[in-house]
């Protein structure tokens, strides 16, 4: 099918500027260029960032030309949607180390010499004088407009700042320079984008002519079934950045998803075909115990994300953590298991078992210590500990790093050895 009425069946287009326009103009040029941006606030992507870059993607694989636009000078002033409070201006030694950081990881996601072109909006904005923005660009844009647009009238209640008010103009001034110099004839941006993207649209026409072929996409605001918010969990945002979430973290977070979700996340996020995404829908109708879907979701999203090898980690640690067996594993893949497990310091030298669950509070007392000792309620390092007499060797396991003790079925310590 062709890649709107697969965006159509993905559920994933929200608002079009002009969607037969749309439509027409791919028959016609067969490829096209579009573009995304992403502000430079952070220094990486969680998984809500990454829904417009997944429509990005498609395009991409669809044979068309995406423009993945890194905010450099937005991203120095600040986007008022989804807000009720003015952002906290960083340095721009800030903003330029997290736009490295944002390039490194889009171009891990589309290829760094596949059919896309990484742009960073500071090289133009940054050349734009105060007069000239006045003249050539504020004339274009009526106040009274620009206070309609939701994104800003969301914020006139608590007020806000003549900079952030700005914002819309400069992304419209994005879209203007895209056009102009690289033929980007669409935007793509979540539904809180609508009001910025139909400015350009707006700015485009009045520019260069009413007959541009300029459009507009927007995606749904995706929710879970129970109506809140996709993408943040207890722990908080689940990042593509390695080292805030694990491959191991990233991969139980599709795991975990509920039945009544998985196959709307298995159309945003993978690239399986529709034949495929049914199939599995079936597997959730009938068999959800086996959370088959689930599993797809996981490894087709943790590879795109992450890689093959991070996959095969992941995996391996699920299926130690599953069964009990985590001798096997590595220091790292125990950093990644037990991470944000409760920790408690443990000397490196040998350490009665009883003194060592005392010693580390994970046990009241010697007498509560000795007792689920006796009772086989404690395991250390995968190894059921039955003998009061024993001692705990850190050396012997994890590079003589790690300890990791559990406490009945479910309580574990990661103990790092000092």
């Amino acid at each position: 099918m062709d890649i709107l009425t697969d965006l159509t069946w993905r559920g994933a287009i929200n608002q079009q500027t002009d969607a037969d326009g749309l439509a027409k103009w791919i028959e016609e040029q067969k490829s096209i260029s579009l573009y995304c941006g992403v502000d430079a606030t952070g220094d990486s992507m969680h998984i809500g960032h990454l829904i417009p870059f997944m429509i990005m993607k498609r395009f991409q694989l669809a044979g068309h030309h995406p423009y993945i636009l890194i905010g450099g000078a937005t991203g120095a002033i600040g986007d008022p949607s989804g807000r009720n409070s003015e952002r906290t201006l960083q340095t721009m030694e800030d903003v330029n180390r997290n736009a490295a950081s944002l390039t490194s990881q889009m171009k891990k996601l589309f290829g760094k010499d596949a059919n896309v072109t990484m742009v960073n909006n500071y090289d133009w904005l940054s050349k734009i004088s105060l007069l000239d923005f006045l003249r050539d660009f504020g004339k274009n844009f009526n106040v009274n407009t620009m206070l309609a647009k939701d994104v800003v009238a969301s914020r006139l209640e608590v007020g806000i700042s003549y900079t952030e008010f700005t914002y819309q103009i400069l992304q419209s001034i994005d879209f203007l320079h895209l056009h102009k110099h690289h033929h980007v004839s669409l935007q793509i941006g979540g539904s809180d984008q609508w009001g910025n993207i139909t400015a350009g649209t707006d700015l485009i026409r009045k520019v260069l002519g009413s007959e541009e072929k300029v459009f507009g996409l927007t995606i749904p605001l995706m929710l879970k079934a129970d109506g809140t918010k996709f993408g943040k969990t207890a722990g908080g945002a689940v990042w593509l950045d390695a080292e805030k979430t694990s491959p191991f973290e990233f991969y139980q977070f599709w795991l975990n998803q509920d039945d009544r979700d998985v196959v709307k996340y298995l159309k945003y996020f993978t690239f399986l075909d529709k034949e495929e995404i049914d199939a599995l829908e079936q597997e959730v109708a009938t068999q959800p115990e086996k959370r088959v879907a689930q599993r797809r979701l996981a490894e087709e999203v943790t590879r795109f994300v992450h890689s093959d090898e991070d996959l095969a980690e992941a995996q391996k640690i699920t299926a130690a953590l599953f069964t009990g067996a985590i001798q096997d594993l590595t220091a790292s893949e125990i950093k990644q298991a037990f991470g944000k497990m409760p920790t408690v310091d443990i000397t490196a030298e040998p350490t009665n078992v009883v003194e060592l669950l005392v010693a580390t509070k994970i046990e009241a007392s010697k007498r509560q210590a000795r007792e689920d000792v006796t009772n086989g309620a404690i395991t250390i390092n995968g190894e059921r500990v039955t003998d009061v007499a024993a001692l705990i060797d850190p050396s012997a396991h994890f590079d003589g790093e790690f300890v990791v003790i559990r406490r009945g079925k479910k309580k574990y310590f990661l103990g790092k050895v000092q």
